[in-house]
């Protein structure tokens, strides 16, 4: 089995992580999945920003882990979530980096949704 590449953000690919300071709402199937105003906002290379969600602001209890996961050679083994009140469009909708590694440190303890399947909704 071969080692999985590591890299670290920089010039020709960068990450950036900032505290949010408004309010994030996420909500899915007519319910509320997530209310902080704890989020961090990672931006990376050229793809568009996701809040990072504390999960000790997100109802647990609306999320089933599944067995599917990803690989990011900057951020690490990512594992999903799906929202089972959501039907199929919902599943794997959302994901969390366990054990980041340590340039983006920061997303320890949050997970992120995909905006086009879940209403996030953002307010000072």
């Amino acid at each position: 089995m071969s080692a999985r590449a590591v890299k670290i953000p920089g010039p020709d690919h960068p990450i950036t992580i900032e505290r949010n300071p408004a309010r994030v709402v996420v909500k899915a199937a007519g319910r509320v999945i997530a209310d902080t105003r704890e989020a961090l906002m990672l931006r990376e290379a050229s793809y568009g920003p996701v809040q990072y969600i504390p999960l000790k602001d997100v109802d647990r209890s609306a999320l089933q882990r599944t067995d599917h996961t990803t690989y990011c050679p900057y951020k690490g083994d990512c594992s999903y979530y799906s929202i089972p009140a959501g039907g199929d469009k919902l599943e794997n909708a959302v994901w969390t980096y366990e054990a980041p590694y340590e340039a983006v440190a920061q997303i320890k303890d949050h997970v992120a949704f995909y905006a086009d399947r879940v209403e996030i909704s953002t307010a000072d």
